[in-house]
């Protein structure tokens, strides 16, 4: 098959929501109806061992939600699949923002009865600004919950996407009959009272047809009046719209009980775009370039705790990456070569011999490989996109156990160059601060350090208001190090920061050196 024809055949995609809208019970169902597994993981359920396919590491089966992000391919239909599901908690928003920068679309999940909630705006507030093109699925429709059309206003107004439902509810909660899918002018209904039981679509391109009333009986003129509602008032649906992120389709179904997923998976590979250009701080890359290139958009270490292993996972962006060949690190300045990179179906592994644009690799890394690093076939380029931001928690890490010293510096700086929080090292003492944007990875860290290293570590609380990352005039640099001493320190990477205890004394600070530069992500 040729590199054109590979590229087009696949789709690379991250699922994000607020937490339990439903993301992660999506993800199982596409997975199952893609063939990759034959059993769905009950994510919350104790009654059920098997957890969720998606959800692999242990603090994940314990609170039964997803903290860090999995990737996940398949091919159904002769396409090939990439799933990215990420944390729906806020407090793992940046890996859910990094795993943006990999994913050419987007399924978003809204809760039927909630709607739009707040980490959902500010997720899709980061699709906006990548253009990334979006299709909304509504879950939860066996439930009780909001009005199709008020929550399609919702969605509208507060998310500020022009919506175009391609698929339509019949009935809700204990009435819920049914979709009636717009895009392929079907009609899929239940065939048992279990809502487990799906019958053969229907095609109905006439709703004035007396076959309409025959399957839904006295639902049947509400379904029209609704309809021809939906098809007056939303756009004409456009693939050139969707892919431009002009228009957001809309899919209404129940992830639990397997409606709406296959309508919904199959759409979208109609719909969705193939891989899409990257920016670099020289150029744009297309994917149909012949010269490989890619970037690391996240690191894991210990998926399997028995291994100690770390790997880096890295979007293909253009060319065929291969097996054993030399790649410069165009950080680095040096040339790697890779023998076992792998491909992943959550933590199972398989190694690959190429891969495409569009598809996500995992390379085992001895420690060479930071978030946002590019590998190329010799030409000097960085991918843009793929920030820190400045935390907004911050606490001292101290040794729980001196006899473990050695564990727990090698499990911070593991740790941190996943992603899964900053460190910053204060210049006068050299004691270790943790900043994150959420108090619950404090929980991860702690918890994982002991698991995972076998170190035992307390916290203590660190009163800063905001660190910023400082550049500009080496001259005013050096006074404000020397003046404002204690409220120095250096990242993970040696770059000075500036710890501020409250926004007056960074205005101060802003204010008194008017040649520095402070960046509130690192990106600079």
């Amino acid at each position: 098959m040729s590199l054109k024809s590979e590229i087009e055949r696949r789709r690379t995609f991250a699922i994000i929501s607020h937490p339990d809208a439903g993301k992660t019970t999506l993800t199982e169902k596409l997975l199952l109806f893609g063939g990759a597994i034959h059993i769905a993981g009950a994510v919350k359920s104790n009654k059920i061992k098997k957890t969720a396919t998606s959800d692999f590491m242990e603090i994940e089966r314990q609170r039964g939600i997803s903290v860090a992000t999995s990737v996940m391919g398949f091919d159904y239909r002769d396409v090939k699949i990439n799933i990215l599901d990420t944390p729906g908690h806020k407090d793992f928003a940046e890996d859910t923002y990094r795993t943006l920068s990999a994913a050419d679309s987007v399924i978003v999940v809204i809760d039927v009865a909630k709607g739009v909630e707040p980490q959902t705006e500010k997720l899709v507030e980061v699709c906006k600004m990548r253009k990334t093109p979006i299709i909304v699925f509504i879950n939860k429709l066996d439930r009780e919950g909001k009005d199709a059309f008020e929550l399609l206003d919702e969605i509208e107004q507060k998310l500020d996407l022009k919506v175009k439902p391609l698929s339509w509810p019949i009935g809700m909660g204990h009435n819920f009959k049914g979709v009636y899918n717009l895009f392929e002018k079907k009609l899929f209904l239940y065939s048992k009272l279990d809502k487990q039981t799906i019958e053969e679509p229907k095609e109905i391109k006439d709703l004035a047809s007396p076959e309409f009333d025959k399957f839904l009986g006295n639902s049947a003129n509400k379904m029209r009046e609704e309809l021809e509602l939906v098809e007056t008032v939303y756009p004409k649906f456009e693939k050139g719209r969707y892919i431009n992120s002009e228009i957001v389709p809309v899919f209404f179904g129940s992830a639990l009980n397997n409606f709406g997923v296959k309508e919904l998976l199959d759409c979208f590979l109609d719909i969705a775009p193939s891989p899409l250009p990257r920016h670099t701080d020289i150029r744009d890359i297309s994917p149909y370039e012949d010269r490989f290139t890619g970037f690391v958009f996240k690191i894991h270490a210990n998926m399997d705790p028995n291994h100690r292993d770390r790997i880096a996972f890295i979007k293909i962006c253009s060319g065929i990456f291969k097996r054993n060949t030399n790649y410069l690190h165009t950080r680095l300045g040096k040339n790697l070569k890779f023998s076992s990179p792998t491909a992943f179906m959550a933590q199972k592994k398989s190694v690959i011999d190429e891969a495409y644009p569009g598809d996500i690799v995992g390379i085992h890394d001895t420690g060479n490989f930071k978030i946002g690093d590019t590998l190329s076939e010799g030409e000097k380029i960085q991918f843009k996109g793929i920030p820190s931001f400045s935390p907004e928690i911050f606490k001292y890490i101290e040794n729980a156990d001196p006899m473990k010293s050695k564990q727990l510096n090698k499990g911070i700086d593991q740790l941190m160059d996943e992603g899964v929080a900053q460190l910053f090292t204060r210049s006068f003492n050299g004691r270790k601060i943790i900043g994150t944007v959420g108090a619950l990875q404090f929980e991860v860290i702690e918890y994982r350090l002991k698991h995972e290293y076998g170190a035992t570590s307390r916290y203590e609380s660190g009163d800063f208001y905001k660190a910023c990352w400082i550049t500009g005039d080496v001259k005013e640099l050096k006074e404000l190090k020397i003046k404002k001493y204690r409220a120095m320190a250096t990242d993970k990477h040696g770059r000075d920061v500036y710890l501020a205890e409250s926004p007056y004394s960074l205005q101060m600070v802003q204010e008194n050196y008017k040649k520095l530069q402070f960046h509130f992500k690192s990106e600079f």
